[in-house]
């Protein structure tokens, strides 16, 4: 029996970001969430974009990274709590015991407890995240509510086998924060089509606007269904993208176009 509710409302935090300025960003990050629990609609969750503390500040990255995210873990606690709200945090550029940096999603929920925390598993080499940054080395799914989700991270999605090895874990709902840049809209619309519907799950993307030395960030976040129908996007300016998710649609979905039990994964050798 479903033990997750009916719906949740959801809010993506479309910000533009000021290059290697975590307490900026911070603020402006802050405001945009507080005028987002004011809706009529009041959101059940938040989400951020990717390396909303310091953007693509990559050359300063050891310098700038929060060690072990604590910092941004504990402010994006402190909000969860006070809001009664769950959020998706984005990432930020985390600075573990080791000494390498990783671009790492951090989730809350709403009583402020950290619930699931991934490291971008697949590195772009097109910003020369791989001279910077090290990858994470696990898939990761987390539990809302008692629903899973799966977490991925903008370049993530080009890799069809993380999100089915999420959905096959269980995951429902695929969170994707990112910082994806012109001229590529067209990927980034296809492929998070392409995952929701391949999947039967929702997938919610926030990505950044503005930019910075090298890149424009075209924003449009988007907000996909079970179906592949686009239920909420952003346009190219800086502000809060709203929508609402029916839960129960991802097993009617899936009830419906039965792909998990056609699948042949005996055959699915090279």
């Amino acid at each position: 029996m479903r033990s997750y509710p009916e719906y949740w409302n959801l809010a993506l935090i479309q910000a533009d970001l000021i290059l290697g300025e975590p307490a900026l960003n911070r603020s402006r990050i802050e405001a945009l969430m507080e005028q987002a629990m004011t809706a009529a609609a009041r959101p059940d969750l938040i989400m951020l974009p990717e390396m909303w503390t310091t953007g693509y500040a990559l050359d300063r990255i050891q310098e700038l990274a929060d060690p072990e995210a604590e910092s941004s873990r504990a402010w994006l606690s402190a909000f969860a709590a006070k809001h009664n709200v769950h959020i998706v945090g984005g990432s930020v550029a985390e600075r573990s015991k080791d000494g390498q940096v990783r671009n790492t999603m951090l989730v809350i929920d709403r009583q402020g407890r950290e619930v699931g925390r991934y490291s971008k598993i697949h590195l772009f080499r097109l910003m020369q995240e791989e001279k910077h940054l090290a990858e994470g080395t696990e898939t990761v799914t987390f539990d809302l509510e008692g629903l899973l989700c799966g977490a991925s991270v903008c370049y993530d999605i080009r890799f069809p086998e993380l999100g089915r090895t999420l959905a096959l874990a269980g995951a429902k709902l695929l969170f994707v924060p990112a910082e994806w840049p012109h001229p590529r809209l067209h990927h980034w619309r296809t492929l998070l089509q392409a995952r929701a519907i391949e999947n039967q799950m929702y997938v919610v993307a926030c990505n950044r606007v503005g930019q910075d030395a090298a890149n424009r960030f075209f924003g449009h976040s988007l907000i996909i269904d079970p179906w592949g129908e686009i239920l909420s996007e952003g346009g190219e300016e800086e502000g809060i993208i709203a929508g609402c998710i029916q839960l129960a649609l991802v097993d009617e979905v899936r009830g419906r176009i039965p792909v998990f039990e056609d699948r042949r994964p005996d055959l699915y050798r090279l």
